[in-house]
């Protein structure tokens, strides 16, 4: 059972809704997955729109799934949408959302990548591009600390949820040591997870 939070929404609700994912787009290095601890830090921590468990829903569940990994966006607008207890409201914080992560991404992404073909021999550009792979790298850790430590609930310390942790620790070696589908490791994980291991 996830507890989800009850929402009065209105224009400026949803205004600022769109222009968080809006401002997020341009730090999508890497992929929208890169930006979820910040959208964690708004949705859930600072706005209480979600609860932890829905966030954690939306990200596995757009995983799990076939299609783009940027689906767990609007899976986040959905899920604060339907908090609101509106008909109409799930569709719109979805549209939104996806929109605002989409679109300043999308336009620059088009306009640096023709730019940069053109000039990629330029050592500024070779030079940007081997400065960003740490970030994009710190930005996937720190996703994956925040899906990790929100699992756990109130009365549990980190050490009791050592069997937690141990999954992500040996997932994060196999997914970087071997060629293995990320859907195996998807089901293993729901497995375990429906036994109760984890």
């Amino acid at each position: 059972m996830i507890n989800t939070p009850e929402l009065l929404f209105g224009l400026t609700q949803w205004l600022s809704l769109f222009f968080h994912f809006l401002s997020l787009s341009l730090l999508s290095i890497g992929g929208a997955i890169a930006t979820a601890p910040e959208m964690h830090r708004f949705l859930v921590t600072e706005q209480h729109w979600l609860s932890d468990a829905q966030f954690n829903a939306s990200i596995a569940i757009a995983q799990a799934a076939p299609g783009p990994n940027v689906l767990f966006v609007a899976l986040l607008g959905w899920n604060v949408g339907l908090n609101t207890g509106s008909i109409v409201a799930p569709y719109l914080g979805l549209s939104l959302s996806l929109l605002g992560s989409l679109l300043p991404s999308t336009v620059l992404t088009y306009v640096a990548a023709q730019w940069c073909y053109s000039n990629r021999e330029k050592l500024a550009v070779r030079a940007f591009k081997q400065g960003m792979a740490p970030l994009v790298v710190a930005l996937l850790i720190a996703t994956g600390w925040i899906l990790a430590s929100s699992n756990s609930s109130a009365a549990k310390t980190t050490f009791q949820d050592w069997p937690l942790w141990l999954l992500t620790v040996t997932t994060s070696l196999v997914l970087w040591q071997t060629r293995i589908h990320l859907l195996w490791l998807l089901g293993a994980g729901a497995l375990l997870g429906w036994f109760g291991w984890v």
